[in-house]
């Protein structure tokens, strides 16, 4: 690794001497000592070096891994307790006391233009799941054979035109299912 050489140094530059620390003797003892642990604390560094080298391991991933799963178990504890129109990112920001002592109906919205978002937003997952359930079953049919490919796309643009579902519901369903080759 990159400053081997110069790894543990530097101990032994906080020797005293006689007349700093008293004694001459005492000095002397006290640079002996001051040497032995600069040789010390290289050879356990040089260790811990090879020993990281030896199994891969690396702080930079570590920690990287270690905050992955601390964020991951703060969204998942804020999904059981907490604001479930928080972002992710700022769950991982608020602090553990906040998550654990925050409940589902800490500073509820019950305003009228809560509740037509709500609606709303009910309305067009229902909208997406039937165009979801009648495109499989599309899907399905013109696979074996009863519906023919032009048929199932002008019944797949009345089906759009009718339930209106979000572009993303219309980009999953346009991917291939499990045992599909589209």
């Amino acid at each position: 690794m990159i400053g081997q050489a110069s790894t543990g140094r530097g101990f032994s530059d906080l020797a005293l001497s006689g007349l700093e620390l008293g004694h001459g003797a005492l000095a002397s003892e006290f640079g002996t000592f001051c040497d032995r642990w600069e040789w010390g604390v290289r050879a356990l560094t040089l260790k811990g070096n090879g020993f990281a080298q030896g199994v891969g391991l690396s702080a930079g991933s570590y920690a990287e891994q270690e905050s992955y799963v601390k964020d991951s178990i703060k969204i998942g504890v804020n999904s059981l307790n907490g604001n479930p129109h928080l972002s992710e990112d700022e769950v991982k920001t608020m602090s553990w006391d906040t998550i654990s002592t925050q409940s589902a109906l800490d500073n509820p919205d019950f305003s009228a233009e809560s509740k037509r978002e709500a609606d709303a937003e009910v309305k067009q997952t229902w909208q997406n799941t039937i165009y979801d359930a009648e495109d499989s079953a599309l899907d399905s049919m013109e696979r074996s054979g009863l519906v023919d490919p032009e048929v199932r796309a002008a019944v797949d643009e009345e089906l759009k035109e009718r339930f209106d579902p979000s572009q993303e519901t219309i980009d999953q369903a346009e991917q291939p299912r499990w045992g599909e080759s589209r």
